[in-house]
This record gives structure tokens, C-alpha cells and sequence, in this order.
């Protein structure tokens, strides 16, 4: 059986994980015969929103803590993980990608992602195993892979550019669709980049996972 990390970075699609997506991407793990494992760096916050009004708030929470709402407190701190133990990986979206798992959402095309996460993503990359990337994640492989890896942003245009910026090679993608990168063993969906609904961005991780599980 293919054992798959999952990598959240918080609850909530404001500052952390995007909920849907990260339970759609367990749902087609379990339906694909997969086993997972969550994981998330111990870290503190960037930034914390209040989702219903959508403002920044003053509080502090962690992301490891956090985390833990998805995965139903099984989950473990990425820093004290090893590569070796997976298949491959796959990152959900929402704004903490870009806010805790790295810093793009300040520096754009020269954010740095957090050191346990880069550590974690850099040695299956160089295993050469498989990694997917949900939504607005893909920022985050442009930083992992060599020059040159594709990668979508679905229809994102400012982003796209920013991943050109970056070295990557931008496709456009639906939410019910994939993209594909053989050579970098790299899939990507753009989800709530473009998505209406779960039922259509589920088309686009089913797809996704099924794909990261063939090569894997």
C-alpha cells in the first residue's frame, strides 16, 4: 500500500489549509486504496483571519495545532519526519501556502519556504519521488524543482506570471482537470483557483491523486 503525506498548513482557506480541498484529497487517497499521513510544520502563524468577516486579527495559533483540526489530531510536526518513509506527497492549498509554508504572499517571486517543509519536500524531490500540488501550492514546487518544471495556476494570471518568474513553465488548467509534468514526476490542479464547487475541484484531485499513486 502506497503511503502518501499530506501537507496542511493551518485551518482555513484565509490562513491555512483550504478545508475542502484537504478533506477531498484524503476522501480520494481512502477511495484509491492509499494511506496517508498528515503532516505540518510546528511553526507560529503569519497571519490569523477572522473567516467570517475576513480580517486580519491580532491572535496567535500554531500551525502544527491547527492542523490538527483536518486531520483529527493524527498528525506529525514535518521537522521530525523522514522523506524516506513515503511514497510521495501531496500539499493542500489555501492562503497558508503561501503565508506558512512560505513567504510568496510578502515576497513573491523571492519567497523562501520553511526550512522543515523545503527539507522534507527537496529530499523526495531528489528521491525522485512524485509530489501534487492543490490550488495556490504550486508556487511552492517552483521553489522545491529545478528550472523548468510545469506547473498550473489554473487562469491566475498574476500568479502565473510570478511562477514564469520563477523559472517554471505555466499551463492553464481547469478545476476538473489536471497538468501533468512526467520529467519532474510534478501534478497540479488548480481546485479553488478556479473551482465553483467541491464536486468540480474533486473531479481535478481525483485525477491528481490517481496519477500521483500510478507513478509513485
Amino acid at each position: 500500500m502506497k503511503k502518501i503525506a499530506v501537507i496542511l498548513s493551518g485551518c482555513g482557506v484565509f490562513d491555512g489549509s483550504e478545508i475542502h480541498e484537504a478533506v477531498l484529497i484524503l476522501l480520494a487517497l481512502d477511495n484509491n486504496g492509499a494511506q496517508y499521513e498528515c503532516l505540518a510544520p510546528n511553526i507560529e502563524q503569519n497571519r490569523v483571519v477572522n473567516h467570517l468577516t475576513q480580517q486580519m486579527t491580532d491572535e496567535k495559533r500554531n500551525v502544527l495545532v491547527e492542523s490538527a483540526r483536518i486531520a483529527r489530531g493524527e498528525i506529525q510536526d514535518i521537522g521530525k519526519v523522514k522523506a524516506a518513509d513515503f511514497d510521495a506527497a501531496i500539499f493542500v492549498g489555501g492562503f497558508g501556502a503561501a503565508t506558512n509554508l512560505s513567504d510568496f504572499a510578502m515576497r513573491g517571486t523571492e519567497c523562501q519556504l520553511e526550512a522543515n517543509t523545503l527539507k522534507f519536500a527537496r529530499a523526495l524531490y531528489e528521491a525522485k519521488k512524485p509530489m501534487g500540488f492543490v490550488c495556490i501550492s504550486p508556487v511552492l514546487a517552483a521553489k522545491i524543482c529545478d528550472v523548468g518544471v510545469v506547473l498550473t495556476a489554473g487562469e491566475d494570471t498574476a500568479v502565473s506570471e510570478k511562477l514564469e518568474q520563477m523559472g517554471a513553465v505555466v499551463e492553464p488548467c481547469s478545476a476538473d482537470s489536471m497538468v501533468v509534468d512526467s520529467e519532474h514526476k510534478i501534478v497540479s490542479t488548480p481546485a479553488y483557483m478556479v473551482g465553483k464547487g467541491p464536486a468540480e475541484i474533486y473531479q481535478g484531485i481525483e485525477q491528481l491523486v490517481r496519477h500521483i499513486l500510478l507513478i509513485a
